[in-house]
């Protein structure tokens, strides 16, 4: 994928794993603001404005939102490079607020059944993260699980409105 595409398609999968358990928490925020300012990650003029776009398209349909973000992410064609860096940042994403809830590591799996990135290969390369092995144990084996897993996250997880977004320029 381009670097331009997945650049976007890292800052909608940060801000989807942000959304995905109903709180935006601080954390959260600043973890992309601080993944833009010293990474370059998601190559943008204005992080707040996109961000604030994002926040707008979710509020609009909230569920809607996630299912595109999927159909984008499934359609993706990714090096194992991007796939690496796109599991960081949702592990990273995931734990910024210090609460791992079984919302998020559903999401993750969800997000990981449309990867080629092994669930070995993560827990080999993330084996710092503490509890990994819950990120892909019993992980995604077929498209019946897929489609459970995630009929189950949409039928459980309320999106709600969410606030504009501010970040600080410290």
């Amino acid at each position: 994928m381009e670097n331009n595409e997945f650049s976007d398609l890292l800052l909608i999968t940060a801000f989807s794993v942000m959304a995905c358990d109903g709180d935006i928490d601080p954390k959260e925020v600043t973890l992309i603001s601080d993944l833009e300012k010293k990474e370059s990650l998601f190559n943008i003029q204005n992080l707040e404005v996109r961000l604030n776009e994002l926040v707008e398209e979710i509020n609009k349909d909230g569920h809607g939102f996630l299912r595109n973000y999927f159909k984008k992410l499934k359609q993706a064609e990714l090096t194992h490079d991007q796939e690496s860096k796109l599991v960081d940042v949702t592990i990273k994403m995931i734990e910024a607020d210090e609460i791992v809830q079984y919302t998020e590591l559903r999401f993750f799996k969800i997000i990981h059944s449309y990867l080629k990135i092994s669930g070995d290969e993560i827990m080999k390369e993330f084996a710092h993260v503490s509890g990994i092995e819950d990120y892909v144990v019993q992980d995604i084996i077929s498209e019946k699980y897929i489609e459970k897993l995630t009929t189950s996250y949409f039928d459980s997880q309320e999106i709600p409105e969410f606030s504009e977004i501010s970040i600080s320029l410290n």
